[in-house]
């Protein structure tokens, strides 16, 4: 089958073991960005399968209409950015398996906990100090003996939370009713009330999954109840924090510093943003999966969905209608 692949910005796919599952087909790999739909239609006009790099490129309507060959899109996760009715209307399989099954994504559970090392050290303006002949420009804080709240009960959450307990931190934890209830049930301490936690917390890590029901759930409010020297830290998705709220936050002083792998609109490549631009924010570009391993690991999923339809017994389908059609 005449397989796409997009979005491979380093050509990374390639020199990976799961690559070789691919060897019966014709692939092409796409290293670059592109969001206009005419230019996609082009370079895709022959594909069958169209295997996407997590939510970098959006597939829709239009899109779709535009590719009568297309017969499979395959993915891992969740799927916002696809129009799976679309997919429907054009006889498109649609295949993404979800990660419930799986075990914790530690590449992002890593980063998390080296944001949280490079604010409470301020590693990055330590950093562009010495190397700019200045030597020390401030005074950090140890992390044994303080606070971390983890906001979320999921399996990068835990993760998380066993670096911190090594470093001789206190966890507290915030989550859904639901959430709460897991983690009283296993003797994790959760405070009385929203505002006791965010109020306790040094440090507060964001471990949520983006959905209708989840998105602005952190708030102005939360933002106000945080300690002026705390730390927020989000590796989960820009769309749970209420717009404009995060920027107001570091403003206002509270949190006194934010560090972030996510944005509203990815990829943020202006300078000039109010959020990447603002002193008291550290920013890394949306790498929490991004590692060799993490891929190795998800694109084994995604070209198994590949070769299970090229064999006629689809996994994963989101839309099996359209495999039934």
């Amino acid at each position: 089958m005449k397989v796409h692949i997009l979005d491979d910005w380093f050509d990374t796919l390639r020199g990976l073991p799961c690559f070789d599952t691919l060897s019966t087909h014709e692939v092409t790999v796409w290293t670059d960005h592109v969001d206009d739909v005419s230019i996609l239609a082009e370079r895709l006009r022959e594909a069958e399968v169209l295997v996407l790099f997590r939510e970098r490129t959006k597939v829709t309507r239009a899109l779709l209409n535009a590719l009568p060959n297309l017969k499979l899109v395959s993915q891992r996760g969740v799927y916002p950015h696809v129009d799976v009715s679309a997919c429907s209307d054009n006889d498109v399989l649609f295949c993404s398996k979800q990660p419930s099954g799986s075990g914790p994504n530690y590449a992002a559970a890593e980063l998390t906990w080296a944001l949280i090392m490079s604010g409470m050290r301020q590693l990055p303006q330590q950093m562009a100090s010495v190397k700019a002949g200045n030597w020390q420009m401030g005074v950090g804080k140890t992390l044994r003996g303080r606070t971390l709240g983890l906001y979320g009960y999921g399996r990068v959450a835990k993760t998380v939370a066993t670096y911190a307990e090594a470093f001789g931190m206190k966890v507290i934890w915030w989550s859904s009713k639901e959430g709460r209830a897991r983690a009283l049930a296993n003797q994790q301490t959760v405070p009385e009330s929203r505002e006791e936690f965010f109020a306790q917390s040094d440090v507060v890590s964001l471990h949520v999954r983006l959905k209708p029901t989840t998105r602005g759930i952190i708030t102005a409010e939360d933002f106000a109840q945080m300690q002026p020297g705390a730390l927020f830290v989000n590796t989960s998705r820009a769309g749970l924090i209420e717009e404009g709220a995060l920027l107001a936050a570091l403003n206002a002083g509270r949190p006194g510093q934010a560090a972030i792998d996510v944005f509203d609109r990815e990829p943020l490549t202006d300078p000039n943003d109010m959020l990447l631009s603002h002193p008291n924010l550290i920013a890394t570009p949306h790498i929490g999966f991004v590692t060799e391993d993490e891929f190795d690991l998800q694109f084994s999923d995604i070209f198994d969905q590949v070769n299970a339809f090229a064999n006629g017994n689809p996994i994963h389908m989101i839309n099996p209608e359209a495999y039934a059609s």
